[in-house]
């Protein structure tokens, strides 16, 4: 490469190929950010409203078992859920045990 004007053109056409490849390469690394951020948040955001729905199936059937137990001990077996009678039925246990504790207190 005698002519300067020849190697300035092959040295200008490298440096652009080269900040072509690393804008290339930052842009890719940016939006695989952005899709690991975007796939964590949404991620998060079920587990927030699993745990809330969660939450409050559990405190309906706590209500739902007191008023059972207050109100005759009515079955939900209509339901056809086995998941859902089961914890119905931890929840009058428990509040049972509440109660017999409370009266053993009261009259001991």
């Amino acid at each position: 490469m005698s002519n300067p004007l020849v190697q300035a053109f092959f040295v200008g056409r490298a440096v652009a190929e080269v900040v072509n490849e690393r804008l290339e390469v930052a842009l890719t690394d940016a939006l695989s950010d952005l899709g690991k951020f975007d796939a964590e948040a949404r991620e998060q955001l079920r587990q927030f409203t699993d745990e809330v729905i969660e939450r409050a199936n559990r405190a309906a059937e706590a209500a739902t078992g007191r008023q059972a137990s207050t109100g005759g001990g009515q079955a939900s077996s209509e339901s056809g859920d086995l998941q859902a009678d089961i914890d119905e039925l931890r929840a009058e246990i428990a509040l049972l045990r509440t109660e017999l504790q409370h009266y053993r207190r009261t009259s001991a």
